[in-house]
């Protein structure tokens, strides 16, 4: 499947939009990775505790976007981005979401 943040797909005519698509993730940090994570970020600089839940996060809610994509048939996403709200302290929903297409 394409995936692009783009709005079209290079050399593909775009034959019928199917809909927004999503995938959708809450995850908490942890308490091993949180405590550790708290007491790097006293000192400064990239919290890699932190940087592998998050990147966990977007790859996982970007498999379920493009399940979601399969699942109505679509042959690419358009327009593919990424969103984050944090629920409480150390509770975040990552958001995948675009606009599954079929082309031509």
């Amino acid at each position: 499947m394409i995936i692009t943040t783009g709005n079209e797909v290079a050399g593909k005519e775009i034959a019928e939009y199917l809909g927004i698509v999503r995938g959708i993730v809450v995850r908490a940090t942890g308490i091993g990775r949180g405590i550790v994570g708290g007491l790097k970020s006293i000192v400064g600089g990239n919290i890699e505790e932190f940087t592998h839940v998050c990147e966990n996060a977007r790859l996982e809610a970007f498999n379920r976007m493009a399940q979601h994509a399969n699942a109505i048939g679509a042959d690419a996403i358009i327009g593919m981005r990424y969103d984050a709200t944090e629920f409480s302290q150390g509770s975040t929903e990552v958001l995948a979401y675009g606009t599954a297409v079929k082309l031509r």
